[in-house]
């Protein structure tokens, strides 16, 4: 094999080639690369990915910090002091924006890490042929020339070439609409076949429905079909629900601070003041209104939850999902795995007379050891039940698969069996119990087969029925011999003989009653979704404690318009023999009567009502396409940790609400008071270095919130952004502060006939302390005193507030910010104000309610 060049590519046309021609092109062959040629390229090609999922890059991130148009609009205030020779005010402006900068940027590169380092431990796999040998490797780590083997259930990790394939199915929505699956087969495409006409090829974005194939890789990353439209496919998602309220609360604070900025610029050239001191003073405010570390904040919280799902076993891929997880009021999920075991045993093998068959057993254990499918619970207990036995398959000789569909419900193997005859295959067939028999036309009768009559027909679906009611899956096998040939198709299918049935159990969890009566008190109602038969679900939503009075069935489903089905499925429960394209259907319908909706599932056919859901929620073992269609990912498929989930989904929601709330109530008070205060003062109030020394050291225990405590009634209900009541907040408890804000006005102006340096002073000394303490009694919305905050909340509000108290006694920042000592009679006044304000704010609180 010759050496590669530097950048290796496959021809323009490559889908046109032959196998063996592009093979070639690419320097590969058919036992794949050698695992140095394949690093080499890895080196030249880079990650097979068509965006990063790493940590951004400090630069980048660091810069972004001085994006903010608010931190423009200061240094465009730094820049005009130092045109009017205002070294000292410039210099204070720009070490301010610089600590919030760096402030800003600490946590959020912080946050990204953390969330980077998450995703990976999601990565996705693939089997790759490297030196002969198959190896389980990171997608990530493909390039052009590698041998991959695809199976149902799988992502396409890269645009490829089909070597092999055998009933291999993919769905292509994607990258063509369709949303039909397909089916690949190797062969050659006309070089100007458009996309949607190339069968011979796979590619990246597409998902495997059903069938296996050996493809090689022709093109990865950037230069798939898909990286070439992935500018259109990764635009900006759907705004979500969270993301919708803190634009429409910036628009709210936008429109305020235009009209303070206005107002105060207009009133101090009434009253003949400098133009670029007002001007100053203005932005200042306005400045001081924005929560202007919220990016930070909610970075920081998210992450910090991030975390504290991932130690509890819920990993979360998309960070807004968080929030949206502690939104949800309806969870829709099948039972096997979450509230079942999950651990499928064979519980018995049966002939048609209800005896155990040791018959059934033997063509079931062969059908199962031989399937290279879908890799499923039933099959690993059958196996498992036949190596008890002592049962191999040394005496078959596979032949030929028809692969699972979610259509025809139904598996077949085709073997050759050692003594039965030169010119013979039998046909091994195993599914659903109706898709069974209804493939048949006799039913086994010890050695013999009859013909299988209407009246034998209903004797079995009666012994089915029972079973089921029982709490049993049961399936149905068949077989027949044929005449050798060397392919199969679906319509050979037919005319076979019923062999028995096949008994599993899957108990119902110890806990699981006692998980769903939790995530009740926890304002979810729990949906089950499931294929299996009426039956089965019945047993075992009685056990759970779930209604069962009004379940729906597929076949219900289908007859009922969209409009009948909204009704039906806020009452149903149990939702069973459900068609995979039903399960949207059925998400839609509760999402169109307002339910906020997350949906459990980890199959093929779960991607659409996954992508549909509010949250879509996957679990680790999951195949491919569901792990990538979900918003969270659990480690392990037990309920109890997804209401853990929800309840730190809802803690992360109501910290980042507190750190808006609060301080821009806190803000809005404190800027409409020295608004006011310009009509009837002969000075500012502040200068415009006060306040944004002010605003940033009360920014400062913000950063704590993510850490805070939240209160068992914000956990107790699914939570909603409502801007109008944030707004609300934001002005009730606002004025409250300005209130205060003007009688302080008054006693230093009027009592204690202060001069402008001492009541700067003052007032800023009040200001700071009353934002900080506000935020020991908002955080709560029950008595303050009987809800500890956090260590690090509590400390760092405490760190700053002595600050506030010492800052005037600091002879540099004397003169550098036009601080003077304060009397002790002066401070004590000001300390009962401080007092008499939380007072005030905890008796409206208990009045309206917090935030």
């Amino acid at each position: 094999m010759r050496a590669p060049p530097e950048r290796l590519a496959a021809p323009g046309a490559w889908w046109s080639l032959a196998p063996e021609a592009l093979l070639a092109a690419l320097h590969s062959s058919r036992e794949g690369l050698s695992p140095r040629e394949a690093a080499q390229r890895w080196r030249t090609h880079g990650p097979n990915t068509v965006r990063a999922d790493e940590a951004p890059a400090w630069p980048r991130l660091l810069l972004r910090q001085f994006t903010n148009p608010l931190v423009l609009i200061l240094l465009f205030g730094a820049a005009v002091s130092l045109l009017l020779h205002e070294r000292t005010e410039a210099a204070i402006i720009l070490v301010i924006v610089a600590g919030s900068a760096l402030l800003g940027f600490v946590q959020e590169w912080r946050a990204s890490a953390a969330i980077a380092r998450l995703r990976r431990r999601l990565a996705l796999h693939a089997q790759v042929q490297r030196g002969g040998a198959w190896h389980t490797l990171p997608t990530s780590r493909l390039v052009p020339g590698d041998i991959v083997r695809l199976a149902a259930g799988h992502l396409v990790p890269a645009d490829a070439l089909v070597l092999e394939a055998k009933d291999f199915l993919v769905t292509e929505a994607a990258l063509t609409g369709e949303s039909m699956p397909v089916e690949k087969r190797p062969g050659t495409c006309d070089a100007n076949a458009p996309l949607a006409r190339r069968e011979n090829c796979v590619f990246l974005g597409s998902s495997v429905r059903s069938g296996t194939a050996t493809v090689l890789v022709a093109a990865t990353g950037p230069d798939t079909a898909f990286g070439a439209v992935a500018a259109r496919l990764a635009q900006r998602e759907p705004e979500t629900d969270f993301a919708r309220g803190v634009r429409r609360f910036g628009e709210l604070l936008l429109r305020v601070m235009i009209v303070m900025v206005l107002f105060v610029v207009l009133v101090n050239q009434w009253l003949g003041r400098p133009m670029v001191e007002s001007l100053m003073f203005a932005v200042a405010l306005a400045v001081g209104l924005s929560p202007e570390l919220l990016p930070a904040i909610v970075s920081v919280t998210v992450a910090r939850g991030a975390h504290a799902m991932a130690r509890r076993g819920v990993l979360v891929r998309r960070l807004e999902a968080i929030e949206n997880l502690g939104s949800i009021d309806v969870l829709c999920t099948d039972k096997t795995g979450t509230l079942t075991v999950g651990d499928m045993a064979l519980s018995g093998a049966l002939g048609p007379d209800g005896q155990a068959s040791a018959r059934v057993l033997r063509w079931a254990h062969a059908n199962a050891a031989l399937e290279t499918g879908i890799a499923n619970a039933l099959d690993a207990a059958l196996v498992a039940a036949g190596q008890v036995q002592g049962l191999s398959v040394e005496a078959f000789r596979k032949i030929d698969e028809i692969p699972y569909d979610f259509q025809r419900r139904r598996l077949t193997i085709v073997v050759a069996e050692e003594g039965a005859g030169e010119g013979t295959h039998r046909i091994v067939t195993k599914g659903a119990f109706d898709n069974v028999l209804a493939a048949c036309a006799q039913v086994r009768a010890g050695e013999e087969a009859r013909a299988l009559d209407e009246a034998e027909r209903r004797r079995l679906a009666d012994m089915f029925r029972a079973r089921s009611e029982e709490g049993f899956r049961v399936l149905g096998l068949a077989t027949r011999r044929v005449p050798a040939q060397a392919h199969y198709t679906l319509a050979d299918e037919a005319g076979m003989c019923f062999e028995g049935l096949l008994l599993f159990l899957d108990p119902v969890k110890p806990g699981a009653a006692q998980t769903l009566r939790d995530l009740a008190a926890l304002g979810i109602r729990v949906k089950v979704i499931t294929g299996d038969n009426r039956h089965v679900a019945a047993h075992v939503a009685g056990a759970l404690g779930l209604a069962t009075e009004t379940l729906l069935t597929g076949e219900q489903l289908a007859a009922m318009r969209d409009e009948a089905l909204w009704q039906q499925a806020r009452h149903a429960d149990v939702f069973a023999e459900i068609d995979p394209q039903q399960k949207e259907r059925i998400v839609r319908a509760l999402q169109r009567t307002g339910h906020a909706v997350g949906y459990l599932g980890d199959g093929i056919n779960d991607a659409p009502a996954l992508h549909a859901a509010d949250v879509g929620i996957s679990v680790d073992q999951a195949v491919d396409v569901a792990r990538e269609s979900a918003d969270i990912v659990l480690l392990r498929p037990d309920l109890d940790v997804l209401r853990r989930g929800v309840e730190d989904g809802r803690r992360t929601f109501a910290n980042t609400l507190k750190y808006i709330g609060i301080t821009t109530s806190a803000n809005f008070g404190n800027m409409v008071s020295m608004a006011l205060g310009t009509l009837f003062l002969p000075f500012l109030p502040l200068a415009a270095k006060q306040i944004l020394l002010n605003n940033f050291l009360s920014d400062l225990p913000s950063i704590a919130i993510s850490t805070d405590r939240v209160d068992p009634e914000r956990l107790a209900a699914p939570q909603r952004w409502q801007v109008k009541d944030l707004q609300r907040f934001m002005i009730v408890f606002g004025l409250i502060s300005t209130v205060f804000d003007l009688l302080t006005f008054l006693l230093l102006h009027r009592w204690f006939h202060a001069d402008e340096a001492t009541f700067q002073t003052a007032w800023f000394s009040v200001s700071l302390l009353t934002e900080l303490a506000v935020v020991l009694v908002l955080r709560t919305r029950g008595a303050f005193w009987r809800s500890a905050p956090s260590t690090l909340l509590w400390g760092t509000t405490l760190a700053v507030g002595v600050l506030a108290l010492l800052l005037p006694l600091l002879a540099p920042l004397q003169s550098l910010f036009g601080f003077v000592a304060l009397s002790p009679s002066l401070l004590a006044a000001l300390l009962g104000v401080v007092l008499a304000y939380l007072v005030a704010t905890e008796l409206l609180k208990r009045r309206i309610g917090a935030a």
